[in-house]
């Protein structure tokens, strides 16, 4: 039964990663209530039902992750990955243009020159994927109401459960696949319930413009690797170090770590490391 009292908030992408983490009830800040959007329960490019739903459920916030995040799928239709990361982004942020509006981004908004991205450093974006984020950012920071969050590789558990970059490199190794993982190519990775309670947190505390929300620790993709085969017996000798040099296909952007020293000064704590995290959540 709904609370009346607690004040609305739409989470689209619930059936995603991090909007899945931001539905659950440990995420949610006391006083309110997320109304949990996946496709089944709302077409997003259907602007008139998005509409009608809107002015029907009268919510107070909108936590925005749905999108095609999926690189290749935006390179192989660049109209699609526009129609769905910028558009849609659009239309919401317009509803939503008198209440809090919080757009999930990435950070492959840069272009991996140098690393340790602070909130104002120009963007550089390598891919249609990248493209279309920074488009959207442009839209949402529009309003002085409204929010982008940047975040980086996110680990957890996804109702498809293939939505978070551990779950589809453990699902490599029980096909018995051995992983090539860059050694030069550097990323913060955290966990998808630490950053949904962050979004909630900033939201509720008024951030605006941009945040960096992002694991405290700077880790290669094979570092990442060999943390998570430590876990799980399957991954063990299944992992092996590669270089960019080797790499033949799209631009990738070796060095994406972000600064957030902007989250944590708003948050009021340090946002934490991916090794730590996994050595205390087993």
């Amino acid at each position: 039964m709904r609370n009346e009292r607690a004040k609305r908030c739409w989470v689209t992408g619930a059936g995603g990663l991090i909007g899945h983490a931001a539905v659950q009830a440990a995420a949610l800040p006391p006083g309110w209530e997320a109304i949990a959007l996946t496709r089944a329960d709302l077409e997003l490019a259907d602007a008139a039902a998005v509409a009608t739903r809107f002015h029907a459920d009268r919510p107070e916030a909108i936590i925005h992750c749905a999108a095609l995040s999926r690189s290749p799928d935006c390179q192989r239709d660049p109209a699609l990955a526009r129609l769905w990361n910028v558009e849609v982004t659009r239309r919401l942020a317009a509803l939503a243009s008198e209440i809090p509006f919080v757009l999930l981004s990435t950070d492959l908004v840069f272009d991996g020159t140098r690393g340790n991205y602070r909130e104002a450093d120009a963007v550089g974006p390598l891919s249609v994927y990248a493209e279309t984020k920074v488009e959207a950012e442009a839209v949402v920071r529009g309003n002085p109401r409204h929010l982008v969050v940047r975040t980086s590789l996110n680990h957890g558990e996804s109702p498809t459960g293939n939505r978070g970059f551990n779950e589809e490199i453990v699902a490599a190794w029980r096909a018995g696949r051995s992983l090539r993982l860059f050694v030069d190519e550097f990323r913060n990775p955290i966990a998808a319930t630490v950053t949904a309670r962050a979004v909630w947190e900033l939201m509720e505390r008024g951030a605006t413009g941009i945040v960096h929300v992002a694991g405290a620790e700077k880790l290669s993709r094979w570092e990442i690797g060999v943390a998570l085969a430590e876990r799980h017996a399957e991954g063990r000798g299944l992992v092996e170090a590669a270089r960019l040099s080797e790499y033949q296909g799209a631009p990738r952007a070796p060095d994406t770590t972000l600064d957030c020293a902007r989250a944590r000064a708003l948050l009021g704590h340090a946002l934490p490391g991916y090794r730590d995290w996994l050595a205390a959540n087993p």
